[in-house]
């Protein structure tokens, strides 16, 4: 049944965005002015695309979502294509150690986040077609998870681990609601952790991190200094901050706060409230997105909008993670929130997809 698009995401995002935009102005105005003589330089660069995601994101919603289905394989191919080429020099460019960018001037394009979707895409068709032989390990599962391995694999050859981890967990849940056996979870689990062990022991720089992320204080100066710096913000913010513009450690102190570690900032300036004002909104989102994918008769629908939905949410969950020390760094941002063109793209474009499908639903 064709309804109107679901008002309330379309309001927590929009929220979300605006609420980022000013963040992003107090978390980075100092350094801004610093190093371009600007303090509205990453504003006036955000602005431009909040405006172009909003554009897209109206285009995509008046999409019929059905022929995402059709060209699934075409999408995700296009994905594929980018991951190799952004690895070839000359082709793809490094930024922060990373080659994981084509450089158009001072913008930067991630095709890892575009990857993000098309898995889920790709994904939400493969457990259509493969219905009936999904719980069988040979035929069903070991195809689409061969296909995760090689994609995880090209990201993690920029490397970007956080992006990789992201677009694993996304398709494991999507497995989960298809209805695989749960002993196959386990088995994945221990594969994945012994995977883990073993990327992690192959890249000195990955134990770095893991040993910043057991003791910050063993090198404050060095793999501990940002994690730190994120702690000293978070905790003088009490229960209503130290005020809006009023941070202490985007002094130069965190580096590049408006990009991973803006929640840190958020935290320090607006306190608990400011806390729960992000969590109010991402709960919505969630509500909203598992709302209209339970409401959906057409299983490639409902595959999608949990895929959307949980991606958006569990990049979410990781970057706080990240940010109050739970787990290591991981290079991931906040959804909507932090400084990013490539990321706040293919988040809003996602959200064009749910909405959509929103008008679908029973």
């Amino acid at each position: 049944m064709k309804k109107r698009y679901d008002l309330l995401l379309f309001i927590a995002v929009t929220l979300l965005i605006a609420f980022g935009l000013l963040m992003i102005y107090s978390s980075s105005y100092i350094w801004a002015d610093y190093k371009f003589n600007d303090p509205f330089k990453y504003v006036k660069m955000q602005s431009l695309f909040i405006l172009t995601g909003f554009i897209l994101m109206n285009i995509i919603r008046k999409i019929d979502y059905r022929i995402y289905y059709k060209k699934a394989g075409i999408i995700f191919g296009i994905c594929l294509l980018f991951l190799i080429l952004v690895l070839i020099p000359g082709i793809g460019s490094i930024r922060n150690g990373s080659r994981s960018w084509f450089g158009i001037g001072s913008f930067g394009i991630q095709p890892s986040e575009a990857a993000k979707l098309g898995i889920i895409i790709f994904t939400s068709r493969y457990l259509i077609i493969k219905q009936k032989k999904i719980k069988d390990i040979k035929k069903g599962l070991l195809p689409i998870l061969l296909v995760t391995l090689l994609v995880f694999g090209l990201i993690m050859l920029q490397p970007d681990f956080g992006t990789g981890m992201i677009l694993v967990i996304s398709t494991i849940i999507l497995l989960f609601i298809a209805g695989v056996k749960m002993k196959f979870f386990f088995i994945l689990g221990a594969l994945g952790a012994l995977g883990i062990v073993i990327i992690i022991l192959i890249a000195p720089y990955r134990i770095d991190r893991i040993i910043s992320f057991i003791d910050p204080w063993s090198d404050p100066l060095g793999t501990g200094f940002q994690i730190i710096q994120s702690l000293y913000a978070i905790g003088p913010g009490g229960l209503l901050g130290m005020g809006l513009f009023n941070s202490r450690q985007k002094h130069f102190y965190l580096p590049e706060p408006q990009t991973d570690f803006i929640f840190s900032i958020i935290s320090e300036e607006l306190g608990i409230v400011g806390v729960l004002l992000i969590i109010l909104l991402f709960g919505l989102i969630l509500y909203s997105g598992i709302k209209i994918a339970l409401n959906q008769k057409d299983l490639f629908a409902k595959y999608l909008a949990f895929g959307i939905t949980f991606q958006i949410i569990i990049q979410a969950i990781m970057n706080l993670m990240v940010v109050i020390g739970l787990i290591p760094v991981t290079g991931v941002t906040l959804p909507f929130l932090s400084y990013g063109g490539s990321s706040l793209l293919i988040s809003m474009i996602s959200v064009g997809i749910l909405l959509s499908i929103s008008k679908y639903q029973e």
